[in-house]
């Protein structure tokens, strides 16, 4: 959470900018030429929406969270976006579809060679819970593992049954 102070920094900064949201997106990738309503999504990802709880239903919220598909003829930057977006964002991680695996991308169980106990290791997505996590070559990706996703972007949690380890973890993810 911002402080007083840094909430009054900010609202001055905003007031002395007359055209900040053009300001700010040209500043996502300031070495990438064009691509404005790119720079301009990826902005409002990296800044998040407001979460929202409703009274209606019990349980039923809205989540704060975007999530942005890139598409596009090869050669057109949007790796090196990627890349710098994952280095804005603080919790931001990095991965490649073509080399990523369901385990990977959301956890797995292994033996601690220490204690000879099962042990929960996390996966990029949640990793990068309450961040950012930017995968490349979608394409690239099995069916199976992109199927994974879907738990992820509309429950926000990573659902774990394996080696007697039962669990769900936050994947709170842009």
């Amino acid at each position: 959470a911002a402080s007083e102070d840094t909430a009054a920094e900010i609202r001055a900064i905003a007031t002395a900018t007359p055209d900040l949201y053009n300001t700010l997106a040209e500043s996502v990738a300031p070495s990438i030429w064009g691509m404005r309503d790119v720079k301009k999504g990826l902005l409002l990802q990296l800044l998040g929406g407001t979460k929202k709880n409703l009274a209606v239903g019990e349980g039923s919220r809205f989540r704060s969270e975007v999530n942005v598909l890139l598409i596009g003829d090869p050669s057109q930057s949007k790796s090196q976006i990627l890349h710098y977006a994952h280095r804005l964002a603080p919790r931001g991680i990095m991965t490649s579809g073509r080399g990523s695996s369901a385990v990977g991308l959301t956890a797995y169980v292994t033996k601690d060679p220490e204690r000879k106990e099962m042990v929960l290791e996390s996966g990029a997505l949640v990793l990068s819970d309450q961040g950012l996590c930017c995968i490349d070559e979608f394409d690239k990706m099995s069916d199976y593992t992109r199927s994974i996703l879907h738990e992820v972007m509309e429950q926000q949690t990573v659902s774990i049954a394996k080696a007697g380890i039962v669990a769900t973890l936050n994947a709170r993810t842009a």
